[in-house]
């Protein structure tokens, strides 16, 4: 027979389970008094997670907050009273160690609730926290972090943190995952590191500094340069700001790649308000360079029209890639781009199904990987 602390913590397994079938199937009531129920029992920081997503905002935040209070205390009696001091053998380690994942679940929600709450600065100490706790940043948190100090006001602190990271030639992690913050130099990039971020800039930093550099010098050479960079890392993010595109309503939640649709969408969703300042949209929107690399050529090889202005031509409804100055165009050149629609389109629905739990069309494949205490797993689907 079960002892009764075991009976319990199955029982309450068993309601964050079904409550989390539930929020999947987009029935959050039904979901409710299963989260309740997991909430018993203090330790199933999960079950205050999920909830905290169906709560009013400072509902949600209390519960994060007491859910925090009781993840530390948690782990303080698991792993050492000392486990979360600097010097300490977890501190630097954790998500790599498994116990500590649910505290870490639970910083990941404060960050963007408090966020959504307006309240930028508790949102990005808590990251700066949690990149304290695992500077090899398991939880993509530096792809936030510079968004969130611009939101903060900590415009210097932004520029140092992604600096950090674009740092040229970089073999390992930032200390502190880049959180050591120093006073930035309006100095040009030397043109290796330049030639270096052309090949492997990540977008959103490379957004983040532009922004940084013309806050603080206005149009100068080096925020010219983040800019250009930008523009050619992830086009979406300019695109959508020259454009004048509404900002997304919410993060996109699937799978990505590097520098992809997806990264631009939650960076917008971050950010664009910033962006959208005056000031700040038509220092960019003036920048030749920059729209020269932003407007598009028509995908019919037999025509070369190119827009006049950022998204002027339209795109291929099925493969979102493609686009053409006419319909006519768009019609001509289908034969050559039948192909390679039809596999974009088997790409993402292949990507439909994985996410809903459905089975994977035949011929697909799909790899997830997972790392803890130094070993690597790997799980074919």
């Amino acid at each position: 027979m079960l002892a009764s602390d075991e009976l319990l913590t199955n029982c309450d397994s068993f309601s964050l389970d079904r409550a989390e079938d539930l929020c999947r199937r987009k029935k959050p009531a039904k979901a409710l008094p299963f989260l309740l129920k997991a909430m018993e029992d203090g330790n199933n920081l999960d079950a205050f997670v999920q909830a905290a997503y169906l709560f009013p905002l400072p509902e949600a935040l209390k519960a994060l907050e007491n859910a925090e209070a009781k993840g530390k205390e948690g782990l303080k009696q698991l792993l050492g009273a000392t486990c979360f001091d600097d010097g300490s053998e977890e501190v630097g380690k954790y998500y790599s160690i498994l116990e500590t994942r649910p505290y870490m679940r639970v910083l990941q929600a404060q960050v963007r609730l408090y966020f959504e709450a307006g309240l930028f600065g508790k949102s990005s100490d808590t990251m700066i926290e949690m990149l304290r706790l695992c500077p090899g940043d398991n939880t993509s948190q530096r792809t936030w972090l510079g968004s969130m100090l611009l939101c903060a006001g900590r415009t210097a602190d932004a520029l140092s943190f992604v600096k950090q990271w674009l740092a040229h030639n970089r073999r390992q992690t930032p200390p502190r995952g880049g959180t050591i913050f120093q006073t930035p130099s309006s100095d040009c990039l030397s043109p290796e590191h330049e030639q270096a971020l052309l090949k492997r800039g990540d977008g959103s930093m490379l957004h983040t500094a532009a922004l940084a550099c013309f806050r603080l010098w206005g149009d100068c050479p080096v925020a010219r340069q983040y800019l250009r960079l930008a523009a050619h890392a992830n086009p979406v993010i300019l695109t959508k700001i020259l454009a004048k595109i509404d900002k997304p309503r919410n993060l996109n939640h699937n799978p990505r790649g590097f520098n992809g649709p997806e990264e631009a969408q939650d960076y917008l969703w971050l950010t664009q308000n910033l962006w959208m300042d005056p000031v700040v949209w038509e220092w960019a929107n003036n920048d030749v360079d920059v729209k020269q690399a932003l407007l598009k050529g028509c995908s019919n090889t037999n025509c070369g029209a190119v827009e006049q202005s950022v998204t002027q031509f339209k795109r291929c409804a099925a493969c979102k890639d493609a686009v053409y100055c006419t319909q006519e165009c768009q019609k001509s050149h289908w034969k050559v781009h039948k192909p390679t629609c039809k596999q974009q389109k088997q790409i993402r629905d292949m990507v439909r199904a994985y996410q809903k739990g459905k089975p994977i069309p035949d011929g697909a494949h799909m790899a997830s990987a997972d790392f803890a205490n130094g070993m690597s797993f790997i799980n074919w689907a």
